[in-house]
């Protein structure tokens, strides 16, 4: 658990606890809405959750993070850790009003760290075309784009770190 500025806390939390469904659900009704360039609808949510649930992201497999205000769930990241000391950076997020405050920095920073704490000396990523802010974040963190590592039907950029 850590502070950052603006009195935001970062903790490692459950995904299947309630702060955790709020603020991924928060994630996925920013990114359909983007996606389908309109507001998701419930029902696209809804399915998205079912379809790409976060349950990896709990130990032994994975981590999941939670930036709180005090009041609300406003960011979150996962790191699912895989073999041969890598991880995988997924479902980084701050909710707009949260904005241009330093919590996707901050929450991008208490992972690598967790990946370290747990082994893990390399990450990777995967993002979308039109995610341009997080293909922002991930480059001034030192993420370099690499060849295709999956198969994701939504992936368009494929990033990795050594965290040597």
């Amino acid at each position: 658990m850590t502070s950052t500025p603006n009195n935001i806390l970062i903790t490692v939390v459950r995904p299947d606890g309630e702060v955790a469904r709020t603020i991924l659900r928060a994630y996925y009704d920013d990114i359909v809405g983007r996606y389908h360039g309109r507001p998701a609808t419930t029902a696209e949510v809804d399915a998205v959750l079912v379809d790409e649930p976060s349950d990896d992201l709990t130990p032994p497999y994975g981590l999941f993070l939670v930036a709180t205000d005090g009041v609300r769930a406003v960011g979150c990241a996962g790191l699912r850790l895989l073999p041969d000391g890598l991880g995988e950076v997924t479902r980084v997020f701050v909710a707009e009003s949260a904005r241009r405050r330093g919590v996707a920095s901050r929450l991008l920073t208490e992972l690598e760290r967790a990946a370290r704490v747990n082994g893990r000396s390399r990450l990777r990523l995967d993002t979308r075309h039109d995610l341009v802010e997080a293909r922002r974040l991930y480059a001034r963190h030192g993420y370099v784009e690499v060849e295709r590592f999956n198969d994701s039907p939504y992936a368009a950029h494929w990033f990795a770190k050594s965290l040597g």
